[in-house]
């Protein structure tokens, strides 16, 4: 295995164990806390999960250079979405993810630059995917803090 597939192999390790943790989160969610708001100015539990789910489908698109309309498509998919397969939609979307980076050429991992609708620049194939897990990490500590926010029983060990 050469060093450049060891780290795509750590970099979906991670994104698995995001996967995983975020729906055994997701799990503990009872009905009458999916609509949480912590301020006006912030997204709902719900709002705040499909994003969440959505990050490895909808990234994969953006890594792809496909338009904002048909990004907007597959964030819609997972809008319209029941809460309980919200986790399970998540690993699905993984998938491709994994399919599409582990299948490039070293040389395009590492250095060929797509650019997304909303920026001027691009950016290589490695750092998106880095960029997904941070993305992904990120929005599952703030699922953790809406839920410790409500008084779930959740520990650092539900993020392990």
């Amino acid at each position: 295995m050469t060093a450049v597939q060891e780290l795509q192999q750590m970099l979906f390790e991670e994104l698995e164990l995001i996967v995983r943790t975020t729906t055994n989160l997701l799990a503990k969610v009872k009905p009458e806390g999916i609509e949480f708001r912590p301020q006006p100015n912030m997204r709902t539990l719900r709002e705040l999960a499909e994003h969440l789910a959505a990050i490895p489908a909808v990234d994969l698109q953006i890594v792809q250079e496909h338009t904002a309309e048909e990004v907007r498509a597959v964030e819609k998919r997972f809008e319209a979405m029941e809460f309980a397969k919200l986790g399970a939609a998540m690993a699905e979307g993984l998938e491709p993810l994994r399919q599409y980076m582990t299948t490039l050429p070293e040389e395009d991992f590492l250095h060929k630059k797509t650019k997304p609708f909303y920026l001027e620049h691009g950016t290589a194939q490695a750092k998106w995917l880095i960029e997904i897990v941070t993305h992904t990490q990120h929005h599952r500590g703030q699922l953790f803090t809406y839920l410790k926010m409500q008084g779930y029983d959740v520990s650092m060990s539900d993020l392990y």
